[in-house]
């Protein structure tokens, strides 16, 4: 009796809608949940495009949410990705701190959480962490200035300015302590000085690394340090973001040479500034990498299995030391750009001009 209503159904087409609806969106289908931070900067609207694209190459849904930079509007998002059915998330957080309560939720429904770029503190709900090696991207900074500033061989002194991200985003710390690594014993020798004396952490972090917080705090020292003439030879910049800011600033108020400044993300504006010789580098970070690793991990994880790591104790996020996935990094000037960016089809040649 069932094989033959079967079959009527069949024949009449009656059964198709039904067999679809099970397919697409059904509990065939696994979903994936991904939280972006913001649309206000070039890199996120890139990560999240990578990532919808190959996670949807690779048979999943995804729920793809930004979050304008708004720490509620994103643990609203989160609430919804769990509460939909998302089977993994992959956050890429505004605040580390800010998620606890929300990602708990996850863990009460054992749903995996990748920490995407940003590590996500004080919750022993992260599973995995993917990201670039974001201490090796400070020290290929604060070296890129060591070698065009001959501080190896003895040369200087030095006048040079820092500039780090957000204070509430983890990777701002690491940035900027890989780069004062290489930096810090000049600065204890002499050949480098910072006139401003902005030197600690918290003294020059740039909430939520905002290009006209950047450029307003440069002004200040180009007013108080710089007006006399005093030559500038180097600004630390952590990302493009800050370096943008502190390039209006010099161009519009700073009369001497130009200085090196460094940057991360290559961003289009800043590779123009670069070609044009108002940025020195910018660490390369290749999004199309990242979102392959990530897809990776989630692929691995909801196929039950471990997924891929090659750092176990570095990221401590103060519940757990998060298994991690470290992407290298590498850095574009203008010797090298258009065999990283356009050569590699990240960059059209159009779209740099």
């Amino acid at each position: 009796m069932k094989k033959r209503l079967l079959s009527v159904l069949l024949a009449t087409g009656m059964v198709a809608t039904t067999l679809v609806g099970c397919t697409a969106g059904g509990s065939g289908n696994k979903k994936v949940g991904v939280a972006m931070p913001t649309k206000d900067l070039q890199r996120w609207n890139q990560d999240g495009a990578n990532m919808e694209k190959q996670l949807k190459e690779a048979g999943y849904d995804v729920d793809l949410q930004y979050a304008s930079n708004d720490i509620n509007t994103q643990v609203t998002q989160i609430e919804n990705m769990i509460t939909s059915g998302c089977d993994v998330l992959v956050i890429a957080s505004i605040d580390g701190d800010s998620l606890g309560t929300v990602l708990d939720q996850a863990k009460q429904k054992n749903i995996p959480v990748i920490a995407y770029d940003r590590l996500i503190m004080n919750s022993d709900a992260v599973t995995y962490y993917a990201t670039f090696d974001n201490y090796m991207v400070g020290t290929k900074q604060g070296q890129y200035i060591e070698e065009q500033l001959g501080l190896k061989d003895g040369k200087g002194p030095y006048n040079m300015e820092i500039f780090t991200g957000d204070p509430g985003d983890n990777n701002a710390r690491f940035f900027y302590g890989g780069a004062m690594d290489v930096l810090n014993p000049y600065i204890d020798n002499g050949q480098i000085v910072v006139p401003s004396g902005q030197i600690d952490f918290d003294t020059v972090a740039t909430a939520n690394w905002a290009s006209d917080a950047a450029q307003a705090r440069m002004e200040a020292i180009i007013s108080s340090n710089y007006a006399d003439g005093t030559q500038l030879d180097a600004v630390l910049c952590s990302n493009d973001s800050t370096a943008f800011g502190v390039t209006n600033a010099l161009v519009a108020n700073y009369t001497g040479a130009y200085p090196i400044i460094t940057g991360q993300d290559c961003d289009i504006a800043n590779v123009k500034n670069m070609i044009a010789g108002k940025q020195s580098m910018s660490i390369f970070k290749d999004t199309r990498t990242l979102a392959t690793q990530t897809v990776k991990m989630v692929d691995a994880i909801l196929k039950g299995t471990n997924a891929p790591v090659n750092d176990t104790s570095t990221y401590d996020n103060g519940k757990k030391v998060v298994p991690s996935y470290l992407c290298e990094p590498v850095f574009a000037d203008v010797n090298n750009y258009k065999e990283l960016l356009i050569d590699s089809g990240y960059y059209t040649a159009d779209q740099l001009q």
